[in-house]
């Protein structure tokens, strides 16, 4: 069962719904990074799409977890406020941005957000600072479960439009150049090990066009996982294991999951 609350009072209702009934609440937003079991989820899906409100302020915005990143980046440089010019092509949402400090070209969330407000059932709606959350590497110090991102506070800096929408449209271009993006797959696989990348070591051990039924280790960029026709999530989790086997066994690096396996 899946729902989607547009505010806090709505998303306790839901919580409680699940917990009266015992279904186990999965938190989603646009599911860019996921990959969801074959079986499904046995629980309560609360998809937080519908919490997309954004107050734009002098340099900053305050937006809703459910708000698409990519539309976010545009509507900043719209109004001259550079920052996020990383964040237009990523396919997420904000609240998934902030539990996986999303990032490219050099830029993340980390660097932006000055405020995050989780809601959990036990103490309803909380303010934090962006230095409380943690922030590494694709991480922060969020639960997968328990606590939701509903809302965000992004400081951004003043700069010329044609500066920024011309950063946008490089980076746009560096991603149709590097990456599947007219085949189906969950984004990057792998976060890249330091000093390295993940998808060098991938190509580098030879898995680039190679498959498990309809999963395939894409011949464009080796650190995605692309979806040839018919694969299933446990096609793919298979895909991934023998990958990082035989880069572990190659090069002694293990490399971590980007992509959230359900």
């Amino acid at each position: 069962m899946a729902v989607w609350p547009a505010d806090e009072e709505e998303l306790a209702c839901v919580w409680q719904y699940g917990r009266d009934r015992g279904l186990p609440p999965l938190i989603l937003g646009r599911g860019s990074n996921v990959l969801a079991p074959d079986e499904g989820w046995p629980g309560l899906v609360v998809i937080t799409t519908a919490l997309r409100r954004a107050e734009w302020r002098e340099n900053s915005v305050r937006a809703g977890a459910g708000c698409s990143l990519a539309l976010l980046a545009q509507e900043a440089a719209a109004r001259s406020l550079s920052g996020l010019e990383f964040a237009c092509g990523i396919p997420g949402a904000l609240g998934g941005a902030i539990v996986m400090n999303a990032g490219a070209y050099g830029g993340d969330m980390s660097g932006l957000t000055t405020r995050v407000r989780l809601w959990s059932p036990e103490s309803g709606g909380r303010e934090y600072s962006g230095t409380e959350m943690g922030f590494s590497y694709r991480r922060s110090a969020l639960p997968a479960g328990g606590r939701c991102v509903t809302e965000v506070e992004l400081r951004l800096r003043p700069d010329a439009q044609a500066a920024i929408l011309g950063r946008m449209a490089e980076y746009r271009e560096r991603r149709r150049q590097t990456q599947p993006l007219a085949v189906a797959s969950a984004g990057s696989v792998f976060r890249n090990p330091a000093g390295d990348f993940a998808g060098r070591l991938i190509d580098r051990a030879g898995w680039k066009g190679r498959r498990i039924g309809g999963a395939e280790v894409s011949s464009r960029n080796a650190n995605f996982i692309v979806n040839r026709g018919g694969a299933t999530a446990a096609e793919i989790k298979e895909l991934i294991a023998a990958v990082r086997a035989d880069v572990e066994r190659r090069f002694r690096v293990r490399l971590e999951t980007e992509v959230r396996i359900l």
